[in-house]
């Protein structure tokens, strides 16, 4: 199965019990659109044997248990997900849930959103605006748990990575590069440069939903001062003020 071409989609075999759907070498936004669709889909109806469906920013993992279903059945059901998958356009589908998430961005809450918004052509104030004006969408979850991957960014946000690490941001840092925000869900070390800071918490291990963002979610930053986020932080809510709007 490995490397076989489905128009601009390849079908891959993963160890024992995955099938990789790629639909790009690199990120763009109707490779997302395509991930998403089939992700959506299989979340709606998944095949028989089906037990994990991992989306990332260009493929979607399928994994299975062969005790159930086999290699064949999953990539059939794929292919035929591929070839209904959005080709034309950059548009993605309007997302059923959309997530309004207060941030402080820029001065203490974000140390190098000056720099960023240098790099991107903007003042620290038009930066600020675009970023609160761009409705993101969670690309994919990884790195840790519940770490969400935000874009994708307009094109002049394709900055690169720092040539050093920062030694730590907080819980809750926003970081940008390469047109995407991470959204970090434990103090760490990065590469990426802090623009802001929020009080969400992407993993909430005593939640019944520890992990309450979802690929495909729409993400809406609500401006707030580094005072209020500090407040909600205070309050000791995961939800860090957020609030969650779902459409059928």
């Amino acid at each position: 199965m490995t490397g076989v071409e489905e128009g601009t989609a390849s079908l891959h075999a993963l160890g024992q019990d995955g099938v990789l759907l790629r639909f790009s070498l690199r990120v763009d936004t109707q490779a997302t659109a395509a991930v998403q669709f089939v992700a959506r889909a299989l979340g709606d109806m998944s095949p028989a044997g089906v037990v994990d469906v991992v989306p990332a920013l260009s493929s979607v993992l399928v994994r299975f248990d062969p005790a159930r279903v086999t290699r064949d059945d999953i990539a059939r059901h794929l292919r035929d997900l591929a070839a209904l998958a959005p080709r034309q356009g950059k548009d993605l589908n309007a997302a059923r849930r959309i997530w309004h998430i207060p941030a402080a961005l820029g001065g203490a809450a974000g140390p190098d959103l000056a720099e960023a918004a240098a790099m991107a052509g903007l003042g620290p104030d038009a930066a600020i605006r675009q970023l609160a004006e761009t409705p993101l969408r969670v690309l994919a979850i990884g790195f840790a748990p519940g770490q969400p991957y935000l874009g994708l960014l307009p094109d002049i946000w394709d900055i690169p990575r720092q040539t050093a690490l920062t030694p730590r941001v907080e819980a809750g840092a926003l970081v940008v590069a390469l047109r995407q925000i991470v959204l970090f869900a434990n103090p760490s070390p990065t590469g990426w440069r802090q623009i802001g800071l929020t009080a969400f918490r992407p993993f909430q291990p005593a939640a019944d939903d520890p992990v309450p963002l979802r690929a495909g979610d729409e993400i809406r930053l609500s401006l707030a001062t580094t005072d209020e986020i500090a407040a909600l932080v205070r309050d000791g809510d995961p939800k860090g003020g957020a609030r969650l709007e779902v459409t059928p």
